[in-house]
């Protein structure tokens, strides 16, 4: 089944029209795991692999069925889906169909890369063909020229491409910020994509080529919307690990666009968060969801540009 998306308004145009119609920068990653699922899925008895897919795929279009309100984007952990195998790609393709049809844009984040023909073919598969994301994380650390083959086709199809320029992590620093001609490399790897986001904007504020960098480096996060004035920022590392809304704030442009943060176990696991699943049962765990979601949005409006987006 072709998920491919048919349009002709560019990716970036369309999350900042997302952003602006939910009001919120917020990206909810869907990363379903057995054990932290709630139990009244009855994943953890489930070891067949079709078995599990399926209560992952449900999971997964029941947390999209709260969300697809309040953000303009989900980011489904390909990873998660991979590990079980057949089973599990036919979960992937019904979420993201699902997420399609409540109106979401979806970023596959499956951090690809390669170099000639299989950077064509991750491309073509991801941005274009059966699985057809709006967007696919990209590695870029086979060179400039192994992303070329993705900034070719999203610009062609109105796709979009982040690229790991600072990633959240602790072990970022073991290779990214090795300095190399008087730069670290993560600052060289966000020269090249500021070209390639510059190259492909066609005039418009932000191109089709976006970076990611972690909510727990704030001042990288400072460092880098200023030399990446025509990047889009996607920012993991809120939440859980460790990121706060006030470390994000540097992400943003001051009319609240140009970022998107994310959270996944914080919201989607909300109902192990006893100040979120206070009074609610174990049915009621899509609650938790809503107002962890709905929390995450506020917090953001209350310590960054985003909260623009809320006037």
């Amino acid at each position: 089944m072709n998920t491919a998306p048919s349009t002709s308004i560019p990716f970036s145009t369309r999350l900042a029209a997302s952003i602006k119609d939910r009001r919120s920068a917020a990206c909810i990653g869907l990363d379903p795991r057995r054990d932290q699922l709630p139990t009244i899925l009855g994943a953890d008895t489930a070891f067949d692999p079709k078995d599990l897919a399926a209560i992952y795929a449900r999971f997964c279009c029941d947390v999209i069925d709260v969300v697809a309100p309040l953000v303009p984007i989900v980011k489904p952990q390909l990873a998660c889906f991979e590990m079980l195998g057949p089973h599990g790609m036919t979960a992937l393709a019904e979420v993201i169909l699902h997420a399609r049809s409540k109106g979401l844009l979806v970023l596959a984040d499956g951090k690809r890369g390669d170099i000639g023909s299989t950077a064509e073919a991750y491309a073509e598969g991801w941005l274009a063909g059966c699985w057809g994301a709006d967007a696919l994380t990209v590695n870029p650390y086979l060179g400039l020229d192994s992303i070329e083959p993705f900034v070719k086709l999203a610009a062609e199809r109105n796709a979009g491409i982040f690229v790991l320029v600072k990633t959240s992590n602790p072990g970022s620093k073991d290779f990214q910020d090795l300095v190399a001609d008087g730069l670290a490399i993560y600052q060289h790897v966000a020269a090249g994509v500021e070209q390639f986001a510059a190259r492909t904007a066609n005039g418009a504020a932000y191109g089709a080529v976006g970076a990611v960098v972690g909510a727990t480096w704030p001042r990288q996060l400072d460092e880098l919307r200023a030399a990446m004035p025509h990047t889009w920022i996607l920012v993991p590392g809120f939440g859980k690990q460790g990121g706060r809304a006030a470390d994000v704030r540097g992400a943003f442009h001051a009319d609240g666009l140009g970022a998107l943060v994310v959270s996944a176990r914080d919201v989607i696991f909300a109902h192990a968060r006893a100040d979120m699943n206070a009074g609610l049962n174990a049915s009621q765990w899509q609650t938790a969801v809503d107002r962890a979601c709905r929390d995450m949005i506020e917090r953001l409006a209350a310590d960054t540009p985003a909260g623009v987006l809320r006037t």
